[in-house]
């Protein structure tokens, strides 16, 4: 946090360039292809990346998860114990209220967006296998970083929370038991990554996300029993990380469709503040989610941590003045301190390889009016007092 600017960064996932697109693919589809090539144009496309967050001015960036193929999938693909099998004929993205509802409009919706047709299930312990791959990633960021100026890199993470609804448990006794082993398991990015200097982004679009999966059958209760085991596993997770290296993003669900069932934040804000991290990323900017920077009013933010606010949306192709970008940062600051605000995105901008919810230039374009509006409001808001 700074004491004399908003600083500014964003959650994470990046447009993937397209010299990265094939091997990605590749991956995804499990089909063989040249490793050495495809680690050789990863290292060039994180110092591009990086240079040009730089360039335009974020403070605080990362490698634009490139060398990811999803955002919770890449998980998957670094743990032992999971079974990868084709999905039953009746599979959907993502079972809920709001699907039920616009049904004709997510039929329309999802034939245009790639899914792999898997489902993955817990055969045997889970366990951390993906080292190499996540050092392969500190090593690109770090040294793509000691080429610009930035205050800091960050490096996303998934949650226990968004991984375990889309794991099959054929292993473990209880919900419990499987939800602490994969945060056991999930704890070896954590620190691997703060070990190295750099922030760990926890990514949980999932925790709130599934209020409109399990209510109904289930009661609100349930939901917060489920919640809370989640939260109770991840600060297992982070114990003995330091606080000021992590923040934690929700959302919920990026997809850009109606979220007419989404759960509002005033009903869980209380179990998100329970998490020991240094910073928490809400999103802020879309119509849906905007109106909820109220709950600040009645909520105090816990001492020593951050509001990393979404103040432009990745869901509209709508490039966001800067002017409004400066107005919702300092209704915040008013609020939670300006010591306390970091600018932000709503989420990311492409959730997996092979799909993205705007084009790069209006991308570029959203960061750069990101940038502009935390100039403006730093203006405003640090502005010296005459005597």
């Amino acid at each position: 946090m700074a004491t004399d600017r908003i600083l500014t960064t964003h959650v994470g996932s990046l447009v993937r360039p397209p010299r990265l697109v094939p091997y990605l693919a590749a991956i995804l589809e499990n089909r063989p292809y040249d490793k050495a090539a495809f680690e050789g144009a990863l290292a060039e496309s994180v110092a591009e990346v990086v240079k040009q967050q730089a360039d335009i001015g974020l403070d605080i960036i990362n490698d634009g998860e490139f060398g990811k193929t999803h955002w919770y999938r890449y998980a998957i693909e670094r743990f032992s114990g999971i079974e990868s099998r084709p999905a039953g004929p009746g599979q959907t993205y993502f079972v809920g209220k709001d699907r039920e509802r616009f049904r004709e409009f997510y039929a329309e919706y999802d034939k245009d967006v790639p899914r792999a047709r898997l489902e993955w299930a817990v055969t045997n312990p889970v366990a951390y296998v993906g080292l190499p791959h996540l050092q392969r990633d500190i090593a690109n960021l770090k040294a793509a970083l000691a080429k610009v100026k930035a205050e800091a890199g960050f490096l996303p993470v998934v949650a226990p929370a968004s991984l375990v609804p889309e794991l099959k448990n054929e292993h473990y006794a209880s919900e419990e038991e499987f939800i602490f082993a994969v945060a056991d398991a999930l704890r070896h990015e954590y620190k691997a990554i703060a070990d190295a200097g750099l922030i760990v982004q926890i990514d949980d679009a999932w925790l709130p996300a599934m209020y409109e999966r399990m209510v109904p059958p289930g009661t609100p209760q349930d939901y917060r029993r489920w919640a809370a085991l989640c939260v109770e596993a991840l600060n297992h997770a982070l114990k003995g990380i330091p606080e000021r290296q992590t923040r934690y993003h929700i959302c919920w669900g990026s997809w850009n469709g109606p979220h007419t069932a989404d759960l509002p934040l005033k009903d869980f804000v209380d179990l998100m503040l329970t998490i020991n991290v240094g910073g928490y990323s809400v999103e802020g900017a879309n119509p849906r989610h905007e109106h909820e920077w109220r709950v600040w009013e009645h909520v105090k933010l816990p001492e020593g941590r951050a509001l990393i606010p979404g103040l432009v949306s990745h869901a509209t192709n709508i490039v966001e003045h800067p002017e409004l970008v400066a107005e919702r940062i300092v209704r915040l600051a008013r609020l939670v301190g300006r010591e306390n605000v970091i600018a932000s995105t709503d989420c990311g901008f492409a959730q997996g390889a092979l799909y993205r919810r705007v084009h790069p230039s209006i991308m570029w374009a959203k960061l750069e009016a990101l940038v502009e509006g935390a100039r403006l409001a730093s203006a405003e808001l640090f502005a010296k007092r005459a005597a």
